[in-house]
């Protein structure tokens, strides 16, 4: 995989894999059930403007209570206008970070889902950009 450390465009063309048309349990198993197998193209799924999304690789802890855990890939949409509420990547003070965007008619903040994490508040004529929106992220668990 390429380093990811900066944004890098997404591959052209489709990714499919196989998928079954069935949910899988999270409380008590279901009963066996006839799968039926089906290919779908994830890009097609996961992606609404591809020339405006980007991969980027996560480090760090500040985002894992947002399931968005350190060496975590996110996918981030350009094109997407950002509102309160949303993942997003900022640029601060020339760095990329990835908080939860809050705004309001008086403030603007980005915030961790980590308590053990300040939030970033800009101070008097410091450039905080909302460089993109997290629209996924794909986390790689140690098996």
């Amino acid at each position: 995989m390429p380093n990811l450390s900066t944004p890098q465009p997404l591959p052209p063309g489709p990714l499919v894999i196989k998928a079954f048309s069935t949910s899988v349990q999270c409380g008590f198993p279901s009963p066996a059930e006839d799968h039926h197998v089906e290919r779908i193209d994830l890009m097609s799924q996961l992606i609404k403007h591809p020339q405006a999304t980007f991969m980027l690789r996560v480090s760090g802890h500040s985002m894992r209570d947002a399931g968005i855990l350190d060496g975590s890939v996110v996918l981030v949409d350009r094109a997407i206008k950002p509102e309160s509420g949303h993942i997003v990547i900022a640029v601060v003070d020339g760095d990329f970070t990835c908080k939860i965007l809050q705004t309001g008619p008086d403030f603007f903040r980005l915030v961790a889902a980590n308590p053990d994490f300040a939030d970033i508040v800009p101070n008097d004529g410091q450039a905080i950009e909302v460089w993109g929106v997290v629209v996924a992220s794909i986390v790689q668990h140690a098996v």
